[in-house]
């Protein structure tokens, strides 16, 4: 593609704030019916039909993903672990009892969204976000106990900058005893977790300035609201193990294997408020996600008082990692660990 076609230049980055807010001009869609998946292909970014009674506006049966395509410095187009994502989406599908995604069937509506919206795709550090979506369509407003059986799967994309108002600024957390969710839908992309979480997000960040709640239900140190956590030092990376009551990223998965790569041991443990009141008198610590990518915290707040990681600042190592992350998903750095699938 001549660098004439694209839409977007990086002065552009600014007009595509805040994060999710431009959408491209079309999606692609599928419909689960009569057990099977009917393919929709590209359809305009407009209203379309869901009857009122759709079992997903009462029963909360829905689900999403997140991931990037990337424009490299060539201009070639890629998309970062696509695998991945459709494996937790299949995941979570099968946890709310939805119709599953054929992989094969997902994995080309993404590709089919992105080659369809590649002018969109801005350079770097923007990217193009996809937001594949799955809804129970069943009308039955008294199926609060049984699954739907139909079903829509549609792939939005939208050209983003930066996640965080911030920008490169270090965030400010304030430490929550309490859960993000239910913890057998921890582990669930639905929008239920989501919404559990943003009035306190809210309340928090009216009182102190925070950017987000670390969620540590009974003193555990698991997520934010959006993002999942992470210590690290000169040597470490420490975070959660894997379990049901939080998400499993496919950031946070990726950040572990380029820390192993360049030398980090790292420890997947369970770990208290009062480790991590400890750990910010030397370490570092960051959210890890998608959109966030790899953001450095500067401030924690608990019981009113606040603490300083890295004087207020993004720590060397949380930047170290981000770098050698993001060298990976826009092909500056060579990767063996099969992450990247070519589009042009």
């Amino acid at each position: 593609m001549n660098s004439k076609s694209w839409r977007y230049t990086a002065e552009d980055l600014p007009q595509l704030s805040p994060f999710g807010s431009v959408l491209a001009d079309r999606i692609a869609i599928s419909r689960f019916e009569d057990g099977g998946w009917k393919s929709g292909g590209l359809i305009p970014m407009n209203d379309f039909r869901l009857h009122p009674g759709a079992h997903c506006l009462h029963y909360g049966s829905s689900c999403f993903e997140g991931l990037k395509a990337y424009r490299w410095d060539d201009d070639s187009i890629a998309l970062f672990r696509p695998d991945r994502h459709i494996q937790r989406m299949q995941q979570s599908a099968a946890v709310l009892r939805l119709p599953i995604p054929d992989r094969d069937e997902l994995m080309e509506m993404l590709v089919a969204t992105v080659m369809d919206a590649m002018a969109d795709i801005p350079p770097a550090p923007g990217t193009l976000y996809l937001r594949p979506i799955l809804l129970g369509t069943d009308t039955n407003i008294g199926a609060a106990a049984r699954p739907s059986e139909s079903a829509v799967l549609y792939v939005m994309a939208s050209p983003v900058g930066d996640y965080f108002a911030a920008g490169d600024r270090a965030l400010r957390l304030l430490i929550q005893e309490s859960a993000r969710t239910t913890s057998q839908f921890g582990k669930v992309k639905t929008g239920a977790n989501y919404a559990s979480a943003l009035g306190i997000t809210l309340d928090a960040r009216d009182k102190w300035g925070t950017d987000q709640i670390l969620f540590c239900p009974d003193s555990d140190v698991q997520e934010t609201g959006a993002s999942n956590f992470v210590l690290i030092d000169d040597k470490t990376i420490i975070t959660k193990p894997l379990c049901d009551s939080f998400l499993h990223g496919v950031t946070r998965d990726s950040v572990l294997q380029i820390g192993r790569d360049l030398g980090y041991e790292i420890q997947e443990k369970d770990f208290c408020v009062d480790d991590l009141l400890k750990w910010t008198q030397h370490g570092e610590a960051a959210l890890s996600g998608t959109a966030a990518v790899l953001a450095g915290v500067g401030t924690m707040i608990h019981n009113e008082k606040e603490y300083t990681l890295s004087g207020g600042e993004t720590g060397p190592n949380t930047q170290r990692l981000r770098k050698a992350l993001v060298s990976v998903q826009r092909g500056t750095e060579a990767n063996g660990h099969g992450w990247i699938k070519k589009l042009t």
